[in-house]
This record gives structure tokens, C-alpha cells and sequence, in this order.
């Protein structure tokens, strides 16, 4: 707990709550960070690796994603320890005791993350009826199916092309982490005229200057196997999507896998973070000052959490995409357009953005520090 202490602040967090069930073997975190716009919303994540303390910095950036998007929810997010390509019962059985075991925190609704999906929120659904990105057969937008967060970032894109020296058309994409963010993204942009040369996941990098076909490439991961497998690119080691010299570089993986060991490696005009906290802050920094431009986590891959909010108030498919597209063209241009005007970080320009929101909800609270 030592950890979590040194990280709060005036924001949060409101709780930390550490679940232990040894007879089935629960072990799991949840960080309620802050909650003055409202109920919290986060993703449940399942990784071996995983900490109270990545837990609690990933709530702290959907507490500023949320408030960024404008929604009326806070950040939170909960983990569970655990490998998630365990048996689907062995899974089931953790996520729908965790579920229950949170069932009176009112102040957090479950979403869909990194090893958990649509199934695993319906199983949170049946227990307590809190969750969100659920399955379409039961009322829910499929996030993952439309690609919501990969539409939000090819927005993102498209509007900090204006703040660089080159346009869609042509621009050379690697990106980090080909799950469902990072094939919708791709997707989204090769329609728009982008070619995609490297793309990477757990188990390899592909690379072709001459581009991949995006489609095959999905069919590929969608049959269980990596992009390595994909016939037509040089195979490469994981980690060496780094060095594919490339337009953008969209990191959609896990977090801090850009730090300042490796960021000089990066040979990008344009980052883009699909996932959250991919990139730690002296690497941004060092990214600023090398005029490399940067769209921090929460205001480009806010897509997916727009689209479950607006889920959980009932609205369709296609009012989630327009209200995606309209929050993420307008915000990532308030805060590029700060950044150069005033000289600061892109994420700093951000934080002010989200921070500003959220204090002024504070102030309206009983118990307020403003």
C-alpha cells in the first residue's frame, strides 16, 4: 500500500479495495480514483503482471479521460492477477466471484479491457447489473466488433496531421500491439489512404516498406495466430516495431513500453497512444524536444470508453460513433492548439483540459477542497 499513498493527491484515490479468495484463486485490485462527475467507469484487465500500482495510475488516466470526453462518470479501474488465455470456466469463475465480491461499490461500473471481453461483462452483468461493453445480444454496442476506440483514433489522427508536415495519403503506420485497437485503427487509416508497414503483438513484429494487406493480417490474428504468421512481410522480433521508420506510431498495447532507454529508437513524426500509458513521461519529453508530436492516451483513445458510456444511457450505434468522432476531433485540436500556443506538452495542455473539469464538479460537491 506504500506505493498507492505516494501516488495520491487531491484528486485521489477515493479507494483501493484488495480482493483475496484462495479457495478458487482471486487474487485482484480495484482503484476507484475519482468520482466527482459521477459513478467511475474503468476496464477490468486480467495479466499476470500486473500491480496496485499500474492499477492505480491507469484509473488516474480514465479519471482525466472521462473528464476530457465530458462525461458525466469518474475513473476507476480493477485487475485481476491471473494469465487471460486460462480455460473459459476457470475464467468465468473469477470474474463473476470478483463481480460479487464488488457488488455493493455502487461508485464503479465494470468495462471491457486488455484479457477480458463483451462475454466476460455479461457474466459481471448477470451477478450485479453494473457493467458496460456487453454483447449486442443483450442490448449492448459490440466495442470491440465497430471498433470504437480505433475510430476515435483515426480522428485523432486526422486532426494533428494539421499540426505536422504531411498528409494521410501515403503516410507510412507501424503500430505496436495488433489486437483490437490497433487492427481497427489500422483499418480506419489504410481506408483513408495510409499504407501500413509494421505491426507488431506479443510474439513478433511483420514488416513490409510496401505495406500489408490489413485485412489479411486480421483474418490472420483472427484465426489465433500472430501477425508473424502473415505471409507477406519480413518477420521480426516483438520489440522491433521500435525501430520501423514510419509516419505514426500508434503504441496499442501495454503500458510504458516506450521509456527514456528506447524512446531515441522511435524514427516517427507522429505518436498516437492507442493504449493507456504507453509512454512514460521523460520519453514524452524527450519526444517534444526532438519535434516529434505526441497525442497523449486520454484525449485520442477515449473512443471506447464514449461509446459505453453513451451504451449505458441507452444510445445506438450510430449516435456513439458521431459523438466519438465530434469529442475527438474537438478535443484533440483544443489541446494541440494549446500546446503550440503556449509552448507546453501536448499531455500537459491535455491534463489542464481534463483537471479544469474535474475541479470545477468538485467544487459543486458537499465535501470540496475548492
Amino acid at each position: 500500500m506504500g506505493d498507492i499513498f505516494k501516488l495520491a493527491d487531491w484528486l485521489g484515490p477515493a479507494k483501493v479495495i484488495h480482493l483475496h479468495e484462495p479457495s478458487i484463486g482471486l487474487k485482484a485490485v480495484l482503484v476507484v480514483d475519482n468520482v466527482a462527475q459521477g459513478p467511475s467507469i474503468g476496464g477490468l484487465r486480467m495479466a499476470p503482471d500486473v500491480s496496485t500500482e499500474e492499477c492505480a495510475r491507469l484509473a488516474r488516466a480514465m479519471t482525466l479521460k472521462n473528464a476530457a470526453a465530458g462525461l458525466s462518470h469518474g475513473g476507476g479501474k480493477s485487475v485481476i492477477y491471473g494469465n487471460p488465455r486460462m480455460g473459459l470456466p476457470e475464467k468465468e469463475r473469477l470474474i463473476r466471484a470478483m463481480a460479487c465480491s464488488l457488488r455493493d461499490i455502487k461508485d464503479y461500473i465494470f468495462g471491457p479491457d486488455m484479457g477480458t471481453t463483451e462475454e466476460c461483462m455479461a457474466w459481471v452483468n448477470d451477478e450485479i447489473g453494473r457493467a458496460l461493453g456487453l454483447p449486442k445480444e443483450i442490448g449492448g454496442i459490440p466495442l470491440d466488433e465497430i471498433g470504437a476506440t480505433g475510430w476515435g483514433l483515426s480522428h485523432a489522427v486526422e486532426v494533428a496531421l494539421d499540426y505536422c508536415d504531411f498528409t494521410l495519403e501515403g503516410a507510412r503506420i507501424a503500430i505496436q500491439g495488433f489486437g483490437a485497437v490497433g487492427k481497427h485503427t489500422a483499418r480506419f487509416l489504410v481506408a483513408k489512404g495510409a499504407l501500413l508497414v509494421g505491426a507488431a503483438d506479443s510474439s513478433a513484429t511483420i514488416y513490409n516498406p510496401n505495406g500489408l494487406d490489413v485485412e489479411e493480417l486480421i483474418e490472420v490474428k483472427d484465426s489465433g495466430k500472430s501477425v508473424g504468421d502473415y505471409s507477406g512481410g519480413k518477420r521480426l522480433d516483438r520489440g522491433a516495431v521500435i525501430d520501423i521508420e514510419c509516419d505514426i506510431w500508434v503504441p496499442a498495447a501495454r503500458p510504458d513500453v516506450i521509456t527514456e532507454e528506447n524512446v531515441h529508437r522511435l524514427k516517427t513524426k507522429l505518436v498516437i497512444e492507442g493504449a493507456n500509458i504507453p509512454i512514460t513521461p521523460c520519453a514524452e519529453e524527450y519526444l517534444h524536444k526532438n519535434g516529434i508530436l505526441c497525442v497523449p492516451d486520454f484525449i485520442a483513445n477515449a473512443g471506447g470508453v464514449i461509446c459505453a458510456a453513451m451504451e449505458y444511457q441507452g444510445m445506438c450505434q450510430s449516435a456513439a460513433l458521431e459523438t466519438i468522432k465530434e469529442k475527438l476531433c474537438n478535443n484533440t485540436r483544443i489541446v494541440l492548439e494549446e500546446s503550440r500556443t503556449e509552448g507546453i506538452l501536448p499531455r500537459k495542455a491535455a491534463e489542464n483540459l481534463a483537471i479544469e473539469r474535474v475541479k470545477r464538479a468538485m467544487a459543486l460537491r458537499r465535501w470540496s477542497i475548492f
